[in-house]
């Protein structure tokens, strides 16, 4: 794993239902997530902000994809700034905003490893699938729309944000925690070729048999994996400043393992943390779940 880490704020919000995530970036610096990086001996560069359009002064655009020009521009920055740091030998550290943003931290990761000739596999936790495209989407809301868009569904503005698509193969693609799916969505999923584990499989076959195998197939013909940790995947109990709750979620010591998991196969190439959002939190609690989390999957241990 790279010895520095670059951490780079996407405070957008406009792909989702709820105000709020835009915050999230402070939140997560507030909760002194810097220090702690650096006190497990990490060199952190923090790059600040991607620039993002405020709500009040844009368009919402189409009805089925709302506000897709300035998320999809958004997510053409944050591509470029993530793949740049990648290229410079940095673990890209992306903090959200809504989920929207894994279009352009994805994007941006995979841009760097076709360089080398190199896939990446991706590790989606969630509560949600976020594969709607503006076609089943109940809402419209693009941060319901981002793993679709990354395997070639979805508006062209985000399925070809840097001209390739799909930006991964979905057969290197794998959700944990899922437990709530539109009805719509649901073929979408189905069709897709991505390998989805539910609450039930983590209940039945405990989160250290799920990851394993999620490792197994992400990584399959790819160079490393990237981590999507929507933060409603774990139980609003634990994280209850997110916009969609959803009762029966991943737990406190799951998570941790799941993290822990990842960190010991030394493939984890990139993170991100989404949906953090202050206005519904108590105390921050869900950004210090975050750090905590974050600190987990980059090494710090029980002993």
């Amino acid at each position: 794993m790279p010895k520095t880490i670059a951490i780079l704020g996407a405070p957008l919000d406009l792909g989702a239902g709820r105000r709020g995530v835009d915050m999230g970036p402070s939140a997560l610096r507030v909760a002194n997530l810097n220090a702690r990086l650096q006190s497990l001996g990490y060199k952190v560069v923090d790059l600040g902000n991607v620039p993002v359009e405020q709500q009040e002064s844009s368009r919402v655009g189409p009805a089925r994809a709302r506000y897709l020009k300035p998320i999809a521009a958004t997510c053409a920055a944050l591509a470029e700034r993530v793949q740049k740091a990648a290229s410079q030998g940095k673990f890209p550290l992306v903090l959200g905003g809504d989920h929207s943003i894994a279009v352009g931290t994805v994007n941006g990761v995979a841009a760097h490893l076709r360089r080398r000739r190199q896939a990446l596999g991706v590790i989606w936790m969630d509560a949600h699938t976020d594969m709607n495209t503006p076609d089943s989407s109940p809402s419209g809301n693009v941060h319901g729309m981002p793993l679709a868009c990354l395997i070639g569904r979805g508006p062209r503005e985000l399925t070809h944000l840097c001209g390739v698509s799909p930006a991964v193969n979905p057969a290197n693609v794998v959700l944990v925690g899922i437990r709530d799916v539109d009805l719509t969505e649901r073929p979408v999923v189905h069709d897709s070729g991505v390998t989805v584990f539910t609450m039930r499989d983590i209940d039945e076959r405990g989160m250290r048999a799920v990851m394993t195998d999620a490792l197994a197939i992400a990584t399959r013909g790819a160079a490393g994996v990237h981590l999507s940790l929507d933060m409603d995947g774990i139980d609003p109990g634990e994280a209850p400043g997110v916009g969609t709750p959803v009762r029966g979620g991943i737990s406190y010591r799951e998570a941790h393992l799941a993290m822990e998991i990842l960190c010991d196969s030394r493939l984890l190439r990139s993170m991100e943390v989404v949906e953090v959002n202050p206005v519904l939190d108590s105390a921050n609690r869900t950004a210090l779940l975050g750090v905590e989390l974050i600190m987990s999957a980059m090494g710090k241990r029980i002993l």
